[in-house]
């Protein structure tokens, strides 16, 4: 089989620079006993992951004409190929701890992606992933900043994020209209946020879906009724507050409600 054609609606861009997929590989600093990549395409970064001391490793393919080349091109891969969804997939059918995810990620669900991290963020300790530049520096960003959002506060309320480096159209076919974004997340000593986690959701991400309000009137959503917050939250925006505050303002309402 040749190379395979790029499928928009899976937001296919194939990376085809060496040099870029080492660096990508090297980004793992975490010895995981198990790696999934996710989306590998035609194998440039298969290829490298293969040759890492991984004890356990696969790869999770939706598009059957990329298994069919995998299975051609890398056939000692073929039993650690999981055709599959890898939203849908039951990451605790891989294995149950100690877990690196990697990939040049689909644009167009790069964001799904690390919310199912956030899901099984007691499995996954790694993600190193290519994102739209955009969404990895949203991921990255620190507070106080327009890009600073949901996806901001619950990957950094679990994981340390770093933005490693930019990553130019040429080394992708077909090119992508937007710059991307390396980034390496790694798991924090945080078990459990001292507040009702579930809420603690609820109340970020009522407070960023309407963002240009103040706090005390885009969290009315949550029942509050005529209930002011403290006067240190009242009139913020919610891109002015740090994880720690956002655990503080859940406790708040938790207090109220509970």
């Amino acid at each position: 089989m040749d190379n395979i054609r790029a499928k928009k609606h899976l937001g296919q861009h194939f990376l085809h620079d060496d040099n870029t997929a080492q660096k990508i590989v090297d980004a793992l600093v975490s010895k995981c006993n198990t790696v999934v990549e996710v989306g590998p395409g035609m194998g440039v970064l298969t290829k490298k992951l293969i040759l890492k001391d991984i004890p356990s490793f696969f790869v999770v393919e939706i598009d059957p004409e990329s298994v069919e080349y995998l299975k051609e091109n890398i056939p000692q891969l073929t039993p650690n190929i999981l055709e599959a969804d890898f939203l849908k997939l039951d990451l605790s059918s891989i294995t149950d701890s100690n877990l690196a995810i990697i990939g040049n990620f689909p644009y167009n669900i790069s964001s799904q992606i690390m919310f199912k991290v956030l899901e099984h963020r007691n499995i996954v300790d790694e993600v190193v992933g290519m994102f739209q530049k955009e969404v990895a520096q949203r991921i990255a960003c620190k507070p106080g900043t327009k890009a600073y959002g949901i996806l901001s506060v619950l990957i950094q309320a679990w994981y340390n994020v770093e933005y490693l480096y930019t990553v130019s159209r040429g080394v992708f076919a077909p090119p992508p209209k937007v710059e991307s974004g390396v980034i390496r997340v790694t798991r924090n000593k945080t078990l459990s946020l001292p507040c009702d986690e579930a809420l603690f959701v609820k109340v970020v991400k009522a407070g960023f879906n309407q963002r240009r309000k103040t706090l005390n009137n885009s969290l009315k959503v949550l029942g509050l009724g005529t209930i002011s917050l403290p006067e240190k939250f009242a009139k913020e925006r919610p891109e002015q507050l740090s994880v720690a505050d956002f655990v503080e303002l859940t406790q708040f309402i938790e207090n109220i409600k509970f």
